[in-house]
């Protein structure tokens, strides 16, 4: 494991980004738990790849979900519900993944939900440069739907009680603690309980990034032997990760 600031951890991410050498657009998942920091944590991985040259496109899986009554058909608090119900997986493979990975075409669209209205969502689609980079968070995005999409994989670790405390401090404004608690430790942690369960998501992620203290990261090399990432750790050449 290595310890370092958060400008060390996104320069350690930037220079995985770099090492995959890859003839289309590079996919990268920023999977975690709610309120683990990934989207933060996408955020500022996308702002520095842009200030390095890369192109890169910037999605969510909050983007990719069903309709409200199909996201809550098996009740509001149901951990299958949220699992098994909430995201549009094959849409998301079908105008983002697929177009983006070795046999696609890279015309794409970055969302298919407007989650405001309760939509169908229907934007123009965009060709993306062969050399762009695909920065998506989410939930549940390495289940085996969808694992096999992705050239980078990451992982937000942070204890589940302590999202519990974020997410109270987060939707405050918007909800009560009650509510709040409720929520998370009928729907949300048991969802993700389920998740690695089913999927052991850490056991397919590239890099674990450990997020207890945003501002004092913990990340760690999964793939321990894999020439990729022996030459992010300073020994042997970078490889071609291929796609589905």
């Amino acid at each position: 494991m290595v310890h370092g600031n958060r400008d060390e951890l996104i320069g350690h991410l930037v220079e995985a980004v770099g090492s995959v050498m890859v003839a289309h657009p590079t996919r990268v998942a920023i999977d975690g738990p709610p309120a683990s920091g990934k989207t933060t944590l996408a955020d500022e991985l996308a702002v520095v790849l842009r200030e390095r040259g890369r192109d890169v496109i910037r999605a969510t899986i909050d983007d990719f979900l069903f309709p409200r009554a199909q996201r809550y058909a098996r009740g509001e608090y149901s951990a299958e519900g949220c699992y098994y119900d909430t995201h549009d997986n094959e849409a998301l493979n079908r105008v983002l993944l697929d177009p983006l990975g070795p046999c696609g075409d890279r015309r794409f669209q970055p969302a298919v939900y407007d989650h405001t209205a309760d939509a169908v969502l229907f934007l123009p689609v965009t060709t993306a440069p062969a050399n762009a980079v695909l920065v998506f968070d989410g939930v549940f995005l390495l289940r085996p739907e969808l694992i096999a999409r992705w050239d980078l994989r990451i992982f937000v670790s942070t204890a589940l009680e302590k999202t519990v405390e974020r997410a109270v401090i987060r939707q405050r404004p918007v909800s009560t603690q009650v509510d709040i608690e409720r929520r998370w430790r009928e729907r949300y942690i048991p969802s993700q309980q389920l998740y690695f369960a089913t999927a052991r998501p850490t056991q397919h992620a590239d890099i674990v990034v450990h997020n207890d203290e945003p501002q004092q990261p913990v990340w760690e090399t999964v793939r321990r032997g894999d020439p990729l990432f022996e030459a992010l750790a300073g020994g042997g050449p970078t490889r071609r990760i291929p796609g589905p």
